[in-house]
């Protein structure tokens, strides 16, 4: 069972930065994609950003590419959301998948889920 735990969440203004973090159980043996996906309040959970586990390939969604990237540490066994230039539609609820196969921007192809973290920018 893989286990993932976000962090970092919080109050920003617009214009602000914040840093998420994921961190995954130590049995993460053959997970290939962690991603990060946000879900604002009547909305769709949708794909933000995700990181190949292996050669560290990245793919960030066409709406925050200019201001998020996304990080992976092997050895800590994370995987970090750096969001910068946030602005109110921005604020969602935040969460970390992990799947055992190539990247896809599809939340129900992803297995494991953290709780997730809130994250609100405010104007």
């Amino acid at each position: 069972q893989v286990k993932l735990v976000e962090s970092g969440g919080g109050l920003v203004q617009a214009g602000g930065s914040l840093t998420l973090s994921c961190a995954a159980s130590a049995r993460t043996f053959g997970i290939l994609t962690l991603a990060w996906f946000r879900q604002a309040p009547g909305k769709e959970r949708e794909f933000v950003a995700a990181a190949n586990w292996i050669n560290a390939d990245t793919y960030i969604a066409s709406s925050v590419k200019d201001r998020f990237t996304i990080s992976r540490d092997n050895a800590k066994n994370t995987v970090e959301l750096q969001m910068n230039s946030l602005k109110p539609e921005d604020t969602a609820v935040y969460y970390c998948g992990a799947k055992y196969s190539e990247y896809f921007p599809v939340d129900r192809n992803y297995p494991y889920w953290g709780q997730g973290t809130q994250v609100t920018v405010s104007s």
